[in-house]
C-alpha cells in the first residue's frame, strides 16, 4: 500500500453501542468556531450548524483487546458538533465533543490525561422500555453536585434504513473524531461501524445544568425545541488509535 494510501491504524477500543438517542439543536456558528481543532472546519447541514445530545449504552468494551472488570458495560451522554478535514484521500467528516459523561472514573481519567478528551465521571443510569422487542421509551440520567440531568425520548414505528442524503444519515455517518489539544496539533482517530437503522422519535426531553456542563453559550440553544431527534439502533464499533495532525 502506498504512502498516499496508508493502512488503518490498530484498534484502540472495541465495543457495542446500542440505543443511541440523538437530540439535535441548531447553534450559532460563532459558538462553535472557538472549539474547532486546528486543521478542521465546521460541517453544516443545509447551512445550519448542529450540535447533538447523544445518550447510549456502551457494552462489551475492550481496550486494546482487554476487557477491564467493572468497565465493560456503562452509559455515556455527550454533546458533539460536526466538522470535516481535507486529507490527501479527500474529505473526512468527523465529530468534536464539548463534553462526555460516563460513570466510570478510570475511563474518564485516562481519556482526559492521555487524550485530552473532555470526559467527566458522574453517577449515571438508563431505562429502556420495550414493546414487541422494540425500544419505546429510552432515558439516560446522571447526577451532579448542581442537580440531576436526563435525556429521554419516546419512539414509534419499526427500525428503518437510512435515507440517502437525509439528515439522519448526516448525523450518524461521521466516521472520524477530532480533539483540540492544549499544546501542539489536534488529534484524529477513526471510528468504524456499519450504517445504523433508525427509529422515529415522537417526543424527546433534555434537562440538566447546561452552564456547568457546556458553558453559558449553550443555554439558550439547548433550551429551544430541537430541530430533530432520532434513535439509532447501534452495532459493534471499532475506535482506532489516534494520530496527531501535521496540517493545521
Amino acid at each position: 500500500m502506498s504512502a498516499e494510501q496508508p493502512g488503518p491504524r490498530p484498534p484502540f477500543l472495541t465495543a457495542v453501542w446500542k440505543n443511541l438517542l440523538m437530540r439535535n439543536h441548531e447553534v450559532p456558528e460563532d459558538l462553535l468556531r472557538p472549539l474547532l481543532p486546528p486543521g478542521t472546519e465546521l460541517d453544516p447541514w443545509n447551512g445550519r450548524h448542529l450540535v447533538s445530545l447523544v445518550g447510549f449504552q456502551f457494552l462489551e468494551t475492550r481496550v486494546m483487546g482487554i476487557g477491564i472488570p467493572l468497565h465493560r458495560n456503562f452509559e455515556e451522554v455527550n454533546l458533539r458538533f460536526y466538522v470535516r478535514r481535507k486529507s490527501p484521500q479527500g474529505w473526512r467528516r468527523g465529530v468534536c465533543f464539548v463534553r462526555e459523561l460516563v460513570p466510570r472514573r478510570a475511563i474518564s481519567t485516562v481519556a482526559r490525561v492521555l487524550y485530552e478528551e473532555p470526559y467527566l465521571a458522574v453517577p449515571m443510569s438508563h431505562r429502556i422500555v420495550e414493546s414487541g422487542g422494540l425500544p419505546r421509551e429510552v432515558a439516560y440520567t446522571w447526577r451532579m453536585a448542581t442537580g440531576e440531568g436526563s435525556l429521554a425520548a419516546k419512539t414509534v414505528g419499526p427500525w428503518l434504513p437510512l435515507e440517502p442524503g437525509g439528515e439522519a444519515e448526516f448525523i450518524t455517518e461521521h466516521y472520524w473524531g477530532y480533539t483540540k489539544r492544549s499544546r501542539g496539533p489536534a488529534s484524529e482517530y477513526q471510528v468504524e461501524h456499519p450504517p445504523w437503522r433508525v427509529m422515529e422519535v415522537t417526543e424527546s426531553s433534555f434537562a440538566g445544568d447546561v452552564t456547568a456542563l457546556y458553558g453559558k453559550g449553550f443555554v439558550e440553544p439547548l433550551a429551544a425545541p430541537p430541530v430533530s431527534a432520532l434513535l439509532a439502533e447501534g452495532s459493534a464499533v471499532t475506535v482506532r488509535r489516534g494520530t496527531r495532525l501535521r496540517d493545521g
